[in-house]
């Protein structure tokens, strides 16, 4: 007898977990390509953003006031010419958020300045309402945790939150 052609059940089988293997190898390749492309745009516009605050200190002779939510217009301007806000941060559902505050530090009264990235709507309490980064720095990571570039001062996850509150500095040397 003479064998007709064809795959048999176990080559075709052989086939399909090749296939999975390889493309499960692919995707974990692109997330952590898609993770990177998100860092390092990030750290690009936190610097530049920061660079900008910087100027606009030298050139009015003090910082912006805080806003919620956003970068003042001011900050904008110097970047791209105009007063319209700076785009959404690039982590999806994340937005920059200018903090500045003054608090008492030892008797001395201290201004922090930061560009922070935001995962959490404003006010939000519910955990699963938020979209961290899919970074080892980011577990742990609660409503008012930030990915966070410091300009000046005692800078932090959140001004009403501890030092040791999670979150992430971009610039800061540990």
């Amino acid at each position: 007898m003479r064998r007709k052609g064809g795959f048999t059940v176990v080559e075709l089988l052989i086939v399909i977990v090749v296939i999975a293997i390889l493309a499960t190898i692919s995707l974990v390749a692109y997330q952590g390509l898609s993770n990177r492309a998100y860092t390092n745009r990030v750290v690009s516009e936190l610097s530049s953003l920061a660079r900008a605050t910087e100027v606009y200190s030298t050139l009015y002779k003090h910082y912006p006031a805080d806003v919620d939510r956003g970068v003042p217009a001011g900050i904008t301007e110097l970047i791209n010419g105009s007063d319209t806000n700076w785009p959404d941060a690039p982590w999806p559902n994340s937005v920059y958020d200018y903090d500045y505050w003054v608090e008492d530090v030892g008797g001395v009264p201290t201004e922090t300045v930061q560009i922070s990235i935001r995962f959490c709507a404003q006010g939000e309490t519910d955990l699963s309402n938020c979209s961290f980064p899919n970074e080892p720095w980011a577990e742990g990571f609660q409503t008012n945790s930030s990915y966070y570039w410091c300009i000046e001062g005692a800078c932090r996850a959140h001004r009403t939150e501890p030092a040791d509150y999670p979150g992430e500095c971009a610039n800061c040397k540990e």
